[in-house]
Formats: structure tokens, sequence, C-alpha cells
């Protein structure tokens, strides 16, 4: 079917436990892909998705956790998106971490994330922060430098008490450390995913400030473009916000997607294993037919 047109009920039966994203200390978790397994395992999860941030470095290391520790493992990624002058998140699942298509479209998001990383380090020193591109990589395990990584560093210095100040006061559009993204478009991120072998899904879509129209559009453009869910059920999502998302899976013919967008345990509130269910009538992604297949290819 089309987007636009309501599915049919499906009926939610967890015989699994999923964790559809999370990241590990090769973006801006706080946990290396073998500690991220054994925490999923931990928390008795039974298909973890690792999902980092615009690279694949994680996966390897992940997938040989995961078969010694026997959990299903996902190959993932999140790829940030510039849609409508504000940056979106579309997470792929089950991609083939090796396609050239996926690993070209790395490389160039790799790039402007290392120019962002140091002009923000430029910024913040012409604010009178000094040493903060250098704090930033301190933290980063890996090629990839975020605003995370900066965030935590200026914690640690005593600019700000927690993370989400951090963002507030330095990180966001108006403020002295914000840098405007380049990202993919839409069109090109759906299209490394799919060329990929894997499934698009649209990240925690309650965290975007969109009108009514603009989510009509951006929920036609990517059901047309071949987007397979919503993550309807978000670490960062109020029970308001997982019963809409649920039911606009359902009237755009889009999968249901859940992940808890796990970067630590330093946020108790957002961790694996603690994700409710899928709400009544949404037709969960891991019992779809494209799941299927993926899982065939991948087997």
């Amino acid at each position: 079917m089309m987007a636009g047109h309501p599915a049919q009920p499906y009926a939610v039966t967890m015989t699994q436990r999923f964790d559809l994203h999370t990241h590990s200390t090769a973006s801006d978790g706080t946990l290396s892909p073998a500690e991220l397994v054994a925490r999923a395992v931990e928390r008795e999860i039974d298909q973890l998705a690792l999902t980092d941030h615009d690279t694949t470095a994680g996966l390897e290391a992940a997938r040989m956790a995961a078969r010694e520790q026997g959990l299903g493992l996902i190959p993932g990624i999140e790829l940030s998106v510039s849609w409508a002058h504000q940056t979106l998140h579309i997470v792929g699942l089950h991609i083939d971490p090796g396609h050239p298509a996926m690993q070209a479209g790395i490389a160039r998001q790799l790039d402007f994330r290392r120019w962002r990383a140091a002009e923000i380090g430029r910024r913040l020193a012409k604010a009178g922060i000094d040493g903060a591109y250098d704090g930033a990589c301190g933290y980063a395990d890996g090629d990839l430098v975020g605003r995370t990584h900066f965030a935590r560093y200026l914690v640690e210095q005593g600019h700000a008490r927690d993370l989400k100040q951090v963002f507030k006061r330095y990180l966001v559009r108006g403020k002295p450390g914000h840098v405007a993204g380049e990202w993919a478009t839409l069109e090109q991120a759906v299209g490394w995913i799919r060329d990929s072998g894997g499934l698009a899904v649209i990240a925690h879509p309650a965290r975007y400030k969109l009108s009514a129209t603009r989510l009509r559009q951006l929920l036609g453009e990517f059901g047309e473009l071949g987007g397979a869910a919503l993550e309807v059920v978000s670490g960062s999502h109020s029970r308001d916000d997982m019963l809409r998302f649920g039911q606009l899976s359902q009237t755009w013919n889009l999968a249901a997607s859940s992940g808890s967008d796990y970067h630590g345990p330093e946020n108790p509130y957002r961790d694996i294993g603690r994700l409710p269910e899928l709400p009544p009538g949404c037709r969960p992604i891991w019992e779809s037919d494209a799941w299927a297949r993926c899982s065939e290819g991948a087997s």
C-alpha cells in the first residue's frame, strides 16, 4: 500500500525483547561495543541494534561480543539528515556496513563532523572557553568527535551542571558553540540504507519541532522514498508521544520500531531493557516481511 492509507490493525506479540537504537564509544556512547552487549545481555534483551552516529566502526567488536554471549546483534547506524532547515536522524537496521554506497555516505558525513568539531572549538574559544576542542577529543574514542563530547568536557570544567544545560547555553541555535548541520538529504540517507540492504526508520520523531503540515510532509516523503518505520517507542518519548506516533505509523502505513537511544548508564531513565511495549494496533518492524527478508539475507 502507498503511504497515506491506513494500515490494518496488527496484534503485538513480543516473544523476544528488542532494543533497536543504541550507541557505543564508537560515537557518543560511554560503553564500548563489548560493554554495551554485556549490558544488553544483563537486561535480558534478545535482539540489539548498535546504531552509532554516522559510523559503523563499532559493529565488528559488537558482533564478536554478541556471538560469544548468545545475543542477536542487528548491524545498524543513525544517520544525520538536513531537512526543512533542521537536523533529523534516520536509523538504518540490518545494513551491510561494508556496502560501497553506505561507506561513501559515511565518509561524507565524517568529513563534515571533523570540520564541525574544529569549528565548534574555534567558536567556543572566541567566547572565552579555551581548550574545548582538545577536551572533547579526550572524551572521544576514535575518529568521531560530536557535540556530546564537547558537552561532557564543559561539564567537567564547570561551565554547566549537566549535559542538558551545556546544550542550552552553548550548543543550540543562537548560542556561542552552535554550528549549523550540513548533513545528507533525506533521499540520500534512505538511499544509502536501502542500497546496503537495510530498513530506514525515523528516529525519536517527537523530538523534532515540526508543525502538523511539516510532519505530514516528512512522513509522506519518507514513505515515497521507501522508508520502513517510525520509532514509536523511544527513551525520549512520553506515553502520549508513543500513542500519537503509534497512530501515525498506522495512518501512514509505516511499521513501528522501538529503541532506547541508550548512550550509557549515566541516564538510568533511558536504559536498555526498560522500554514499554508498542501501543495496540502498531505493526512491529520485527514482524514485517521486510524484516524477515533482511534476517534471511543475514543468515
